[in-house]
């Protein structure tokens, strides 16, 4: 693996109402790796991920991908990472082969067809059915099946065990685990531990900063 971090954060501060949610949080993920950001609720966890994804914007600080400026290579950097939220993104109205598909007009998605994804995530069966039938645990699968088809090296996860079993949470770990192999990196949100080793923390309630 590299030395070079895959994504490097510097100095991250963000203010609501004048008051600082976090500040100059620094850290940085190495091809390989995963991160989890823990903390309270309303510590920043969703706000920090936003951030990543450059979804919002810093009141301070920079974000560099593998030693650029994300300022500088944005389009790169949206094509290299996978982004999914805490809430499905599905269209309910639309099965989960539907879904994927749609989705795939956004970002590029064909690493495996949509029902080898399905079936990678534990919906073998429901690949035709509205998703609005499905349970909350049936639709955070079909969330993470993007993952399964996305060749995206950066994955950023806002609290992608919500809703899942004990055996989706293994189905989950084994993908994060399968993917970092492979020269990845993830980022990932979670109240929850998870059985994977050498997994590092970032404690927002703590202030932590990451070391390099």
């Amino acid at each position: 693996m590299s030395s070079q971090p895959l994504l490097e954060f510097r100095a991250l501060t963000f203010e609501r109402d004048d008051w600082p949610l976090f500040s100059d949080l620094c850290g940085a993920l190495k091809a390989g790796e995963i991160l989890q950001i823990t903390g309270a609720n309303g510590c920043g966890k969703t706000t920090l991920l936003h951030i990543l994804a450059t979804i919002q914007a810093p009141t301070a600080g920079s974000l560099h991908w593998q030693g650029r400026d994300i300022s500088r290579c944005r389009q790169e950097y949206l094509t290299a990472m996978a982004f999914v939220g805490h809430q499905s993104g599905l269209k309910l109205s639309l099965t989960p082969r539907e879904n994927l598909h749609w989705l795939s007009q956004l970002q590029p998605l064909s690493r495996v067809s949509s029902g080898a994804a399905l079936a990678r995530i534990g919906l073998a069966g429901f690949e035709d059915v509205p998703c609005y039938t499905l349970s909350a645990g049936q639709l955070r699968r079909a969330a993470l099946a993007i993952l399964c088809m996305s060749e995206a090296k950066l994955w950023l996860l806002d609290e992608p065990l919500t809703a899942l079993d004990v055996e989706g949470i293994a189905d989950l770990e084994a993908l994060l685990l399968g993917h970092v192999a492979e020269g990845g990196g993830v980022v990932l949100s979670s109240h929850q531990p998870l059985a994977i080793p050498a997994l590092r923390t970032l404690a927002l309630d703590a202030m932590t900063e990451v070391a390099y």
